[in-house]
């Protein structure tokens, strides 16, 4: 298994970081890595998201878990590998929030396919975060 964790600290309230999250249609306001973006279905556990990032071809997401407010885990499976995405939100001290997305690639040969393919594909995250952040804050 292979796993990545970020997290930013902001006082941006919960529920505006949520309200971003759960409005897919618009992740490419602040995530520069979308092109396109689709889902079909409510923002619940089951539905499936196409994702397409700059140039590259769609990758399919689906919502396996979703705690409102507080939690939602997406994956993607190509290649024997199951790719798995938690994004959480964690209230602190001070009214301050803490944002983490935490990636694991589990599945055959992750061990060696995980560190090839996972710090490319989360090398965005602290910008894109950032921008979650900044946004949610107006």
């Amino acid at each position: 298994m292979w796993d990545y964790e970020h997290s930013i600290e902001t006082e941006a309230a919960p529920q505006d970081i949520w309200r971003l999250w759960a409005d897919v249609e618009n992740w490419g306001d602040w995530n520069a890595e979308i092109e396109r973006i689709e889902i079909n279905g409510p923002f619940a556990a089951g539905t499936t998201i196409l994702m397409t990032p700059p140039g590259e071809d769609p990758i399919p997401l689906q919502l396996a878990e979703v705690v409102p407010g507080e939690l939602f885990v997406d994956e993607a499976q190509f290649d024997g590998l199951l790719l798995r995405t938690t994004h959480r939100i964690e209230k602190l001290d001070g009214g301050r929030v803490r944002v983490t997305y935490r990636m694991e690639i589990s599945g055959a040969g992750a061990d060696e396919t995980g560190p090839a393919i996972g710090p490319g594909i989360t090398a965005d995250w602290p910008r894109t975060m950032a921008s979650l952040v900044e946004l949610a804050q107006r």
